[in-house]
């Protein structure tokens, strides 16, 4: 990862300490509406950011699986949710629907991670489990002992890993899974991404990715689908930063590969990552000059 010659001259050892991304071009492919806290955050660093998003969230074509199950609560044992949008996504419809209380004294709710938990807590409901990895294999893990002959509602993605439901009814639960959101690819970012490649001047040092999804419609956006030969020139010089392992697998069966995988599976483990990459490489640069 080079440093960009149109990065500040002269700049000091103790600015670039304060903010060691300056120079370097960082391509967020988040959906549009969710890019803004990691933007953010590298632009503290010093990062010259561009936002490509990936990814779009749109409503399911179809709210009424997700509208019976919300107006049934009551019947529920445990309620899982796997992603910030799905907590918006089902908020939204509580409201709509006029359900009085999500959380009761009967009805438990497990949080994939952090940002899940955070946004379920903003609406007033409390978070009863959230797993030490921010993985669905983690939710399983913490679950599994807890669900036997209960009722469990999955709100969810339109498509996504079927570990959880899978799981959780070997272990005994009756799990119902609803759409709350579905992902689609932005095709006005196909052009947009395939300029910002081509263009020196724009061409990103680090592409960032936060999901199974933005990887998969990355492929699609590129025209790499089916392809076996590998990372293809165009991402060559390239970092591709993956938030965490099931990500990285994904970039993996891609066959692009992930150069850096956060160790916490945050978007500030994600900056954190990044970071660290791109001191490794001024190591690097610094190994490689002559001595004089």
């Amino acid at each position: 990862m080079e440093r960009r010659a149109s990065s500040p001259v002269g700049v000091s050892q103790s600015a670039l300490q304060k903010r060691p991304l300056t120079g370097i071009h960082v391509l967020v492919g988040r959906a549009r509406h969710q890019a803004g806290s990691l933007s953010k955050e590298l632009r503290k660093l010093g990062a010259d950011v561009l936002e490509i998003p990936f990814i779009e969230i749109r409503k399911p074509r179809s709210f009424r699986p997700l509208d019976t199950a919300l107006m049934n609560l009551a019947e529920y044992d445990w309620l899982i949710l796997t992603s910030a949008n799905g907590v918006e996504a089902m908020w939204k419809r509580v409201a709509k629907l006029r359900v009085k209380k999500v959380a009761s004294r009967h009805l438990k709710i497990a949080a994939i991670g952090p940002a899940t938990k955070k946004a379920i807590e903003q609406r007033g409901a409390k978070v009863d489990v959230m797993p030490a990895e921010y993985v669905a294999e983690s939710v399983v893990k913490s679950l599994r002992r807890r669900v036997a002959g209960k009722r469990v509602l999955l709100v969810r993605a339109k498509v996504a890993r079927d570990v959880i439901p899978r799981e959780l009814r070997r272990a005994g639960a009756q799990v119902d899974v609803v759409e709350a959101y579905e992902t689609v690819i932005p095709q006005a970012s196909r052009t947009r991404l395939r300029a910002a490649l081509k263009d020196p001047a724009r061409r990103p040092d680090v592409i960032t990715f936060t999901s199974s999804s933005t990887v998969k419609n990355f492929v699609s956006l590129l025209g790499l689908r089916g392809s076996a030969k590998g990372r293809p020139s165009s991402l060559g010089g390239v970092i591709l930063a993956s938030i965490g392992p099931v990500t990285s697998a994904t970039l993996r069966v891609m066959r692009l590969g992930a150069d850096v995988e956060a160790e916490e599976y945050t978007i500030p483990g994600l900056v954190e990552a990044i970071v660290g990459a791109a001191a490794s490489a001024a190591r690097s640069s610094e190994a490689r000059r002559p001595s004089h």
